[in-house]
């Protein structure tokens, strides 16, 4: 049996180190355009290493972990170290001063070698930051020995349940000059959580009795796997807190929230337009809205106007002689009649604009507060923050809304934003243009908190979107106070190499 193990562990092994090798290749998009010095490390206006000296790290890295050469691992990291050096100096140089690639971590990635052969080839692509998830898809990059939340650990493999590979990783790509920011998901907790039928109760809910989790098993729900919780849900607020506290301990250089919305839905389901299409009548945030009525009138029609959709006149009169000694029905933001110079109660049809206002404000300020109490609680961990979300998030369809009811415009300017600018036209143009609108919310200091993602690969066009080249050299020229840009993702940058850590089985 262990020469067996023994056996399938070179396989494995072999296999990735195939992958590395042969990929090596295919992500240096650019010679170098820098003067050549005897033992420097060579880096392009991209801050990219040269094929050479990739080479060369490579081979050290290899003798190093494969052949337990020790001094071969004194000169890999003497090599490292000098690369991190020329990536700090390019980069303080270079647009943009910082560059991030989105990074998902698997098992395997805990073989010797594996995660700095990862980090080496983002550190030789130029980055200086990497965004590595560890919370997403019902899962955590925690211990299985040391996870006290209520999600699974990434790693299950026996014998590997005291390693931390969100740790590990954040340890190993300081020397490589990379900073780490732990990428979460927010209010998509992964269809794990619905395993625990009580923990069922804390899912947002439309009028139509669906949870998040029936609605996307019907799919209706652009992704199957989302499961959103009910920001207004104070168990879900606490699962959430345990897992920030728990990533915070690991001390990346900051947190980045993902998934702050609602989920985005097919077809018609994609725009809300009417009460029952808003997550909000599960049972935390029904209590939150009925909350903001300011007398028995505002109560009782904000209730008739949740379980029916809609007011009739005999709403009104029933709120009306039930609750004689109110004026008129009030709640949060409502301004009364007489204090707008009006004699008259107001009518039916005001009364159920205002109450669709109040229910899609509702809804908003529920993602903007978790994502506020978020960021606070990572905060004072000393971590800085950051909230990911689409540009046309926040935007009115028709009479109705984009059904995630992102209002990104909204959320704290103390933590950075980053705008997932993924416009597909076939050109830069939507690119830039998603953007600006950002920048345009973000008023005259947006420039120092604004950070946008991009989607694509280096040296080519992908999935309909021009090459990382085209769209950096777009942005630059359109908004030039951006000085910070991310890439997603580095699967695409490196899909044999990543493919090959994804579907290893760690043994």
């Amino acid at each position: 049996m262990k020469n067996l193990r023994r056996t399938f562990l070179g396989s494995v092994k072999a296999s990735l180190l195939a992958a590395i090798a042969t990929g090596l290749g295919s992500v240096m998009t650019l010679e170098a355009t820098l003067p050549r010095r005897a033992s420097a490390i060579q880096l392009n206006s991209y801050c990219q290493i040269s094929q050479a000296d990739a080479s060369r790290k490579e081979a050290l890295r290899r003798a190093a972990f494969e052949n337990n050469d020790a001094q071969a691992k004194g000169q890999y990291d003497a090599l490292v170290a000098e690369h991190a050096r020329a990536l700090a100096q390019c980069r303080a140089a270079n647009w943009p001063r910082e560059q991030a690639v989105w990074l998902r971590l698997y098992p395997c990635d805990l073989q010797p070698g594996i995660l700095e052969a990862v980090l080496d080839r983002i550190a030789n692509m130029g980055y200086n930051q990497v965004y590595a998830e560890a919370f997403y898809s019902g899962m955590v990059l925690l211990p299985k020995a040391d996870n006290p939340t209520v999600w699974p650990s990434v790693v299950q493999a026996p014998g590997y349940e005291q390693r931390d590979l969100l740790a590990e990783a954040i340890a190993k790509a300081t020397p490589r000059g990379l900073d780490t920011y732990a990428w979460m998901f927010a209010l998509n907790f992964g269809y794990t959580y619905t395993l625990n039928p009580q923990q069922r109760r804390t899912l947002a809910m439309n009028g139509r009795g669906q949870d998040t989790h029936t609605f996307a098993q019907s799919g209706l729900s652009s992704n199957a796997h989302e499961v959103f919780v009910d920001p207004y849900s104070l168990e879900a607020r606490q699962h959430f807190q345990v897992v920030l506290s728990e990533v915070a301990e690991r001390r990346p250089q900051g947190i980045l929230f993902d998934y702050i919305r609602y989920p985005r839905g097919t077809g018609g389901y994609s725009v809300a337009d009417e009460v029952a299409d808003l997550w909000i009548h599960g049972e935390a945030s029904r209590n939150a809205l009925l909350r903001r009525a300011t007398n028995a009138q505002g109560l009782s029609l904000i209730q008739r106007y949740l379980d029916s959709g809609q007011l009739s006149p005999n709403d009104l009169e029933a709120a009306r002689q039930a609750y004689p000694n109110d004026s008129e029905p009030l709640w949060q933001s409502r301004v009364p009649s007489d204090q707008k110079g009006n004699t008259a109660p107001a009518p039916l049809s005001t009364l159920q604009r205002e109450l669709w206002q109040l229910t899609v404000a509702h809804a908003v300020q529920g993602v903007v507060d978790y994502l506020t109490e978020a960021g606070q609680l990572a905060q004072q961990q000393g971590l800085r923050t950051g909230a990911v979300f689409f540009p046309l998030g926040n935007q009115t369809v028709g009479n109705g809304f984009d059904s995630r009811l992102q209002y990104w415009d909204r959320f704290p300017t103390w933590m950075s934003w980053h705008p997932m600018a993924y416009g597909v036209c076939g050109h830069t143009g939507c690119i830039v243009d998603e953007i600006r609108r950002v920048l345009a919310a973000a008023g005259p200091q947006g420039a120092q908190f604004v950070k946008p993602a991009l989607a694509g690969a280096w040296g080519q066009s992908f999935r309909n979107r021009p090459s990382l080249e085209a769209q950096m050299q777009a942005i630059r020229q359109a908004t030039p106070q951006i000085n910070s840009v991310s890439h997603f993702a580095y699967s695409w940058q490196d899909p044999e190499f990543d493919n090959s850590r994804k579907f290893c089985q760690l043994r």
